[in-house]
């Protein structure tokens, strides 16, 4: 199953690890450098949640992320569902 939140659509993005040595100019040294960098991935905070529609009288399970989450609490699930099945999503 992909990493994707079946709302906003966040999915892991790509960027770098970075391996510093030295010691800080404030800390009264010459400054940190990097020594090195690692390609890493950066993954959504996914849960699977289990909702209760309403409109339906049933319950839908969802791959969301937190701040969709947060989203579905502000807006409601209604629009939410309403907007996912408008992109071709089944619900």
């Amino acid at each position: 199953m992909s990493k994707v939140c079946q709302v906003t659509g966040k999915r892991p993005t790509t960027g770098y690890k970075y391996a510093i040595r030295g010691i800080a100019k404030k800390k009264k040294g010459i400054g940190l450098k990097v020594t090195g960098k690692t390609k890493r991935r950066f993954l959504p905070n996914l849960v699977k949640k289990r909702l209760w529609f309403g409109d339906e009288n049933r319950f839908v399970t969802l791959r969301l992320t937190t701040s969709a989450l947060r989203t579905i609490d502000k807006v409601g699930i209604a629009p939410i569902i309403r907007e996912m099945r408008a992109r071709g999503e089944t619900v």
